[in-house]
């Protein structure tokens, strides 16, 4: 707020007659931003992809420009032939905006540099052939919640948000006179650098906190929680040395392995009023599992290559482009079914499931190592390397009292 107590309010507002902008100062004004400036987009279509040569050019996609900027490294190719026509209706120019039509709507960002490169599904605000709009207030207005709104009102839904070139040139635009935009670009760039900052800062210690939690999860379950115990050599490099009342067992030893499958897709009568929760690796992002995107019915069970898991087992993630950074678990705390990129561990007497959770936990980077196969093509973990791994395991007392510390 303190950011905002530097500006007056204007000495005379207005209704601006449309519903999501509320008032306006007097001297400002709506209109449709199709009146004010040049918005194209570039192809629907996907053009046969090329080698990348002297005689390709990249074709821009939404994913190219999600992340605030544009890289070319890895967009496809296509034929200078197709490039040129792409461009006869939607060259872009540095100080141009670009924003995805469809998927991540909202997400504009402006070209900085000269480059020779066609777009697909993407929005070209050619603000570079504009006196009277700068290129970052555009930006921040499109970023902004009453333009979401617009949006939201005439995007076209399904799986991915679609808004229509239509619906792009006729949207509301508050028409600020040129000397004020950039007033208000300067104060906008000011403050959002400021809590770019304490984003920043916010992040190095959400990151330092969780190296802090792992290193003591990692300690908890393989040193326990008495220091003066008498230690032996677990004879696991990586694991080094654990108590030496303690048993150190293959986990297949531990505990029953069971897979998943995905019912067809195409049989209505297993997807649709389906209750019962289908995990599949978009669904580990919580510790403790509930609930699932998809949920199955119950004649899917009995006719698909999937299976019940019940309450209070270990799932875990053995298929997924995420396996190269982490092994996504959880426990389920309601009966699930599978897809086939999960399994269900199901442990017996001798381990605590949630014991064996902190140990994945604290040991992820290494155990991705040692449970993935040198040289797969796909992320997986290899059931032989999985079911073979050395766990330690304390006295199940002592695991109950090792998760409650």
């Amino acid at each position: 707020m303190e950011g905002f107590m530097k500006y007056k309010a204007y000495p005379e507002y207005k209704d601006s007659g449309v519903e999501w902008f509320c008032e306006l100062p007097k001297h400002w004004n709506v209109a449709s931003l199709k009146l004010l400036l040049d918005i194209r987009d570039g192809t629907h279509d996907t053009p046969p992809y090329v080698d990348k040569s002297d005689q390709s050019y990249p074709l821009v996609t939404s994913k190219d420009v999600t992340s605030g900027n544009l890289i070319l490294d890895n967009c496809k190719h296509i034929s200078m032939n197709d490039y040129l026509s792409i461009i006869k209706r939607s060259k872009v120019e540095t100080g141009d905006i670009l924003m995805p039509m469809i998927g991540t709507v909202g997400s504009p960002i402006i070209i900085k540099s000269k480059g020779n490169f066609a777009i697909k599904n993407l929005a070209l605000f050619k603000t570079s052939q504009s006196k009277n709009i700068n290129t970052s207030f555009l930006k921040y207005f499109l970023q902004s919640n009453e333009c979401n709104i617009q949006f939201g009102l005439e995007s076209r839904g399904g799986v991915q948000n679609f808004v229509p070139l239509g619906t792009l040139r006729d949207l509301g635009f508050i028409n600020v006179p040129p000397n004020e935009q950039i007033q208000i670009v300067n104060f906008l760039d000011h403050e959002t650098a400021k809590i770019a900052t304490l984003i920043e800062k916010q992040q190095q210690l959400i990151k330092l906190l969780k190296e802090k939690r792992q290193a003591v999860i990692s300690h908890a379950v393989t040193k326990g929680l008495n220091p003066d115990v008498p230690m032996t050599d677990s004879r696991v490099e990586w694991l080094g040395e654990v108590p030496e009342h303690w048993d150190l067992v293959p986990l297949k030893h531990l505990c029953n392995f069971s897979g998943g499958g995905t019912p067809s897709k195409e049989n209505l009568d297993y997807w649709s009023g389906g209750n019962i929760p289908w995990v599949s690796p978009k669904d580990m992002k919580t510790f403790w599992l509930t609930e699932t995107q998809d949920k199955i019915t119950e004649i899917a069970v009995e006719e698909s290559s999937t299976n019940l898991v019940a309450s209070g087992a270990l799932l875990i993630v053995v298929r997924s482009g995420i396996l190269q950074r982490t092994i996504p678990i959880a426990i389920n705390k309601v009966k699930v079914t599978l897809n086939q990129d999960m399994k269900a561990l199901r442990f017996n007497s001798l381990m605590n499931v949630e014991y064996a959770a902190y140990y994945i936990m604290g040991y992820q980077e290494s155990l991705l190592l040692e449970w993935s196969k040198e040289g797969a093509t796909v992320e997986s973990i290899e059931h032989e390397y999985l079911s073979g791994s050395i766990f330690p395991v304390p006295p199940i007392e002592e695991q109950k009292n090792i998760i409650k510390s």
